[in-house]
């Protein structure tokens, strides 16, 4: 966070996926605050930014270059509260980085509060955990390579699916065809379980399952090109898992709980025990 007049600010506020109850406390408290919010409504729900104070302006920055919004980040010098309300998390594709870096040049105090981000809300909505003992325990978030947006060299949706973990895929959607030949290159099993979340808590919220084969056929038929996160690894199968978390198993010991010896020995027979 930058210096400035300790009494304004600019605060990059994460929205959340769409429904207003899913922002923060303190997201929906700055927001109620703020004098100045700065929001896109091709990407924010109205009823996020809906609780404003009387008086407070409102600022659509759909159609707004960086370069349009450096005077409004200049208020926060004469002590106004500026949010700058992004969708789900802002350090998540919300290119803030540049945001702050013109704060920092400008002179102006900023600060980011975190929201939940797409794929997290769709894996609620589906009932899945994205990371399941013995099955998945990391998480890929990325973006199809190839797009009007330059990616790394060594960040390819192959490469990534090559680990055969969970996979959150952002900003891919208007080339699911391309998207799901390379997952397939990458070694994901054409049965390998797939979630579709488009516009994941809004009103015209569509929750998908398929296989990674019918991942193209499926968004095709239902013309989701935007707005679309998809999950894709074995841990997102609807099935009852196999395995179960060592943490709450009563064999597994930590500070604030003895292992039951029996079940102990179970997991030492597992070659799992934390003796």
């Amino acid at each position: 966070m930058s210096t400035g007049n300790p009494t304004g600010k600019v605060v990059f506020v994460g929205a959340g996926p769409g429904a207003a109850d899913l922002i923060t406390v303190r997201g929906a408290r700055v927001i109620a605050q703020a004098d100045v919010i700065i929001w896109a409504s091709s990407l924010v729900h109205p009823d996020v930014v809906a609780g404003h104070k009387p008086g407070a302006e409102l600022v659509d920055s759909a159609s707004l270059p960086l370069e349009d919004l450096e005077p409004y980040y200049l208020r926060a010098l004469d002590g106004q509260l500026v949010a700058r309300v992004h969708t789900g998390d802002p350090s998540i594709y919300g290119a803030t980085a540049e945001q702050r870096a013109v704060c920092e040049r400008l002179g102006v105090a900023h600060e980011t509060i975190p929201g939940v981000s797409a794929f997290s809300a769709a894996a609620a909505r589906m009932d899945v955990e994205i990371t399941l003992p013995q099955v998945a325990q990391s998480l890929v978030l990325t973006r199809l390579e190839g797009g009007r947006t330059p990616m790394p060299p060594k960040e390819t949706v192959r490469g990534f699916a090559q680990h055969g973990t969970t996979m959150a895929l952002y900003l891919s959607a208007a080339r699911n065809r391309v998207l799901q030949e390379e997952l397939l290159a990458g070694g994901y099993s054409p049965e390998t379980p797939c979630i579709i979340g488009h516009q994941v808590t809004w009103p015209d919220e569509v929750m998908l399952r398929c296989e990674l084969k019918d991942l193209s056929a499926t968004m095709k038929e239902r013309h989701l090109w935007k707005h679309t996160v998809v999950l894709v690894g074995p841990a997102l199968a609807a099935a009852t898992p196999e395995y179960r978390s060592h943490l709450y198993h009563p064999g597994f010991r930590h500070e604030y709980r003895a292992a039951d010896p029996t079940a102990q020995q179970e997991l030492r027979q597992k070659g799992a025990v934390n003796d």
